[in-house]
């Protein structure tokens, strides 16, 4: 009887702990989903650019103690690689970064995956809905890091789908990789300020150099993840979201029909 008695007590306290180590583990001080262009406009060498960057960001001791200065000292992190509509996939799902150990720990998991050339097409606001779809809740931030090199030309509206992932509390930043940048009208910074971006503390970090992208993005995330104010201090500039954008949000759709009608003029018939 005294046996029973225990193991009743064992069970008893192994209900109250469930619960309390789900609260603990969802009790982040940020959510943040890195979702990466790697689209057929991006090439190697920019593909290995950006998953580099990100790598040396995440290992750098910068990054980790900008972390630890949170009140929690937690952040939640997951990497996506995108291309056009229904294209994505979740590279490292959510991990709890605490510190230098979880962040290299991180870091040699998404350096293990390969990159993975996705169709043709740009969809940013596919992208945008399936990197919302992976938030848990369990932070009062929650943020999307989209980078690219060309405007949405494929799945939903852009600004539509920015719009109802903004309604949700998520903020949207962007990195526009100015390197090969798409040939359209307005310029990718311009447009990634007026058409993707959004929420509160939004902003663009256009990139123009290979030799910035590694700093861009660990400036990039240190402000993420600090929350802080200010630019970046190395020749680039931060773009808040425009409130009324003057923009052509569908200027990559119409290119992308305009070459259509070039090249295939029967599929317009």
């Amino acid at each position: 009887m005294g046996f029973h008695r225990l193991t009743l007590c064992f069970i008893f306290l192994a209900t109250l702990m469930v619960p309390r180590a789900e609260t603990h583990a969802a009790a982040v001080d940020l959510e943040l989903v890195l979702a990466v262009d790697v689209s057929g406009s991006i090439d190697a060498r920019e593909s290995a650019l950006q998953r580099d960057g990100y790598l040396a960001a995440i290992r750098s001791p910068e990054f980790a103690a900008a972390v630890r200065a949170g009140s929690l000292g937690k952040t939640r992190l997951a990497y996506v690689e995108w291309a056009g509509e229904g294209a994505q996939r979740l590279i490292v799902p959510w991990r709890v970064i605490d510190g230098s150990e979880t962040a290299q720990a991180f870091a040699n998991e998404l350096a293990g995956q390969p990159v993975v050339r996705f169709r043709r097409g740009t969809s940013i606001s596919s992208a945008l809905q399936f990197s919302a779809g992976l938030f848990e809740g369990g932070s009062t931030r929650r943020v999307i890091d989209i980078s690219g090199d060309g405007p949405n030309n494929a799945g939903g509206n852009v600004t539509k789908a920015r719009d109802a992932v903004v309604a949700q509390g998520i903020v949207i930043n962007g990195l526009p990789v100015l390197l090969s940048p798409a040939q359209v009208s307005p310029a990718l910074d311009r447009y990634y300020a007026d058409c993707v971006i959004g929420g509160d503390g939004a902003f663009s970090l256009p990139v123009a150099s290979a030799d910035d992208l590694g700093k861009a993005i660990r400036m990039k995330l240190l402000r993420e993840v600090l929350s802080a104010d200010g630019g970046w201090d190395s020749g680039g500039r931060v773009i808040p979201a425009a409130a009324e954008p003057p923009t052509d949000c569908l200027a990559g759709e119409k290119e992308r029909a305009r070459r259509t009608d070039q090249y295939y003029p029967e599929l317009d018939k």
